[in-house]
């Protein structure tokens, strides 16, 4: 059975969360959730490493037992220890960390005060009116959690789009091993680099007497199949994710890549254009009457309406169909085009690896820049970084950029912006840096107004450059604070400040709507990774998928720049 990175990182944050509503000791406790972030921030696969005798030890923050616990995951599927530890507790108690103000602590006093372990065990507590008369809850408190669980349905989420390419990419590489295939290609949401995939469509093209279905249906991480037939099968592995092969002609094989990439909306907008033709577009080809006009190559299909080839991340009928047409379809960015990372985190704060390890990293990729943004001191880190820390960082990159040659480690801060609009350092300070970043990073649950004049409040401030991950959300995990977005990239273009698309996977943020906003507004865009480990570096590419949703060119983006044209874009007047 593949363990797939995601299944490790799931099993150690289910053992963190379900250590913390024990009372275990917090440095055990955070060892666990150190531990996953490492694995999560992995570009190649933990059982690859292990395969390759790579000793796990070699990453940060995995000791010789942890270590051993990752070997168990990969060579078991299971870890003994959370079984033993939700035997003792309950698995429930999970879904409860779902719900938005309920950390392991909450938790834990529901656990212990009303014996609730799982999601209808506190929805009927805060019906009874139960909760509120806990130490730490209250009324409102109780309302909140009622609110979230009605507003949820708490089924299964869609799969992020990084732990749904793991999972292709193994099977893709298991179906490639029977000798009958020829092309195979993933398509639907995931071929379009949507944030989430609901499930994934794979079309291949075989050889004559191929038994490609057999084989699909035999792949070890299928927990059931669905159907099974000569030219579709479907099943759903035991991740949940369901999986559809279709074995499509080679005379088809465009057409039916284009109408299973969709998006449907796309695909109507394609086949009117067809009919007006008196054309018929679908997955087995274009025809006029029975005669088949196209539908071996994409290219092909769109060509007999008279179209250029659309990238599959435009294909979702906000415009290319006519942009097309005109033939201003947008060159679309390409990772290539980047030049440096505007956000990086060393372990000076919260980073994993240090300062020159980042900039070596940096300069493996062949990038000219690479800023130092670690947070400041009120972001709710221990070790955030003071005036008198940040003037040390300043002293140590400026004597670093003396021996760097042509790379320049830039000098920056992601600082917290306060309540009422403010920066947490003082303006003097923050002068001395090549580039600042300010983020929100509580008070979540402002209205949209006061969160909205908070923000700009802060980008009023000419010291002021970036706003990072500026929706706030969290993918499947926590939805984006209530905020003016639009209004936010309009305030940009007018003070001269820019906007970060997060390249982390888990935010991915700005959104592909409001990068196509902020490219409409002229509003350039940092396409950044936020990474906190070397390893993290290489979500660019995940950005870098968003940025192309969003019609992002590579002046669109700050970071396809030399740092001298950079730096005079950063320069406020």
């Amino acid at each position: 059975m593949p363990i797939h990175n995601s299944d490790i990182v799931e099993n150690f944050n289910k053992v963190a969360d379900l250590l913390e509503i024990k009372g275990a000791n917090p440095f055990r406790v955070r060892a666990y959730r150190n531990a996953a972030r490492t694995i999560g921030s992995l570009s190649k696969s933990v059982a690859d490493l292990i395969a390759e005798d790579r000793p796990l030890t070699d990453f940060s923050g995995i000791g010789k037992d942890l270590a051993e616990k990752i070997e168990e995951i990969v060579k078991t599927g299971t870890l003994s220890q959370l079984k033993a530890l939700e035997k003792d507790l309950s698995p429930g108690l999970h879904d409860l960390l779902r719900i938005p103000g309920l950390g392991p602590k909450k938790v834990k006093t529901l656990y212990e005060e009303l014996g609730i372990d799982d999601l209808p065990s506190l929805k009927k507590a805060a019906r009874d009116q139960k909760i509120r008369d806990l130490e730490g809850f209250g009324a409102r408190t109780e309302a909140s959690i009622l609110a979230e669980i009605e507003r949820h349905s708490w089924g299964k989420s869609r799969t992020k789009w990084v732990i749904a390419e793991e999972i292709a990419r193994s099977y893709v590489d298991y179906l490639r091993k029977d000798n009958s295939v020829k092309d195979i290609t993933v398509a639907g949401s995931y071929r379009r680099g949507q944030e989430t995939v609901g499930d994934l469509d794979i079309l291949v093209t075989v050889k004559r007497g191929s038994d490609i279905m057999a084989h699909f249906v035999d792949y070890e991480d299928v927990d059931r199949i669905i159907s099974r037939g000569e030219t579709r099968s479907s099943v759903v592995l035991r991740t949940g994710l369901q999986v559809d092969l279709r074995v499509v002609p080679q005379v088809a094989y465009g057409a039916a890549l284009h109408y299973f990439t969709g998006s449907k909306a796309h695909n109507i907008a394609v086949r009117k254009l067809g009919q007006k033709k008196s054309l018929k577009i679908n997955e087995y080809g274009v025809f006029k009457n029975d005669e088949r006009r196209a539908g071996k190559t994409e290219k092909d299909v769109f060509k007999q309406v008279n179209l250029p080839y659309i990238e599959p991340e435009l294909r979702e009928d906000r415009g290319e169909i006519q942009a097309a047409q005109k033939n201003r379809l947008p060159d679309l960015i390409e990772l290539a085009d980047i030049r440096g990372d505007l956000h990086v985190h060393t372990n000076e704060t919260d980073g994993r690896d240090t300062l020159e390890d980042m900039v070596s990293a940096a300069q493996g990729k062949e990038y000219a820049y690479l800023a130092i943004s670690n947070h400041s001191q009120h972001v709710g880190i221990a070790r955030g970084l003071d005036r008198k820390r940040l003037a040390r960082q300043i002293e140590k990159i400026d004597r670093l950029n003396t021996k760097n040659g042509n790379f320049v480690i830039l000098k920056a801060i992601e600082v917290d912006i306060l309540k009422d609009g403010s920066l947490d350092l003082p303006d003097d300070i923050l002068k001395e840096l090549d580039v600042v970043i300010g983020a929100v990073h509580s008070d979540f649950r402002l209205s949209r107004q006061k969160q909205t004049e908070r923000i700009l409040r802060a980008m009023d401030n000419p010291v002021f450059n970036i706003l990072a991950h500026p929706s706030g959300r969290l993918i499947n995990a926590r939805e984006p604070y209530e905020v003016d977005l639009e209004r936010l990239i309009e305030a940009a273009a007018e003070r001269g400040c820019f906007m970060e698309l997060n390249a982390h996977p888990d935010r991915l943020d700005l959104n592909d709507v409001f990068c196509k906003t902020a490219k409409d507004l002229g509003v350039k865009i940092a396409v950044s990774t936020d990474a906190h480990s070397v390893d993290s570096l290489d979500h660019m590419r995940l950005g870098i998928h968003q940025a192309r949703r969003g019609w992002l060119e590579a002046d669109d983006v700050l970071n396809t720049r030399s740092w001298r044209e950079l730096k005079k874009i950063l320069q406020r007047s």
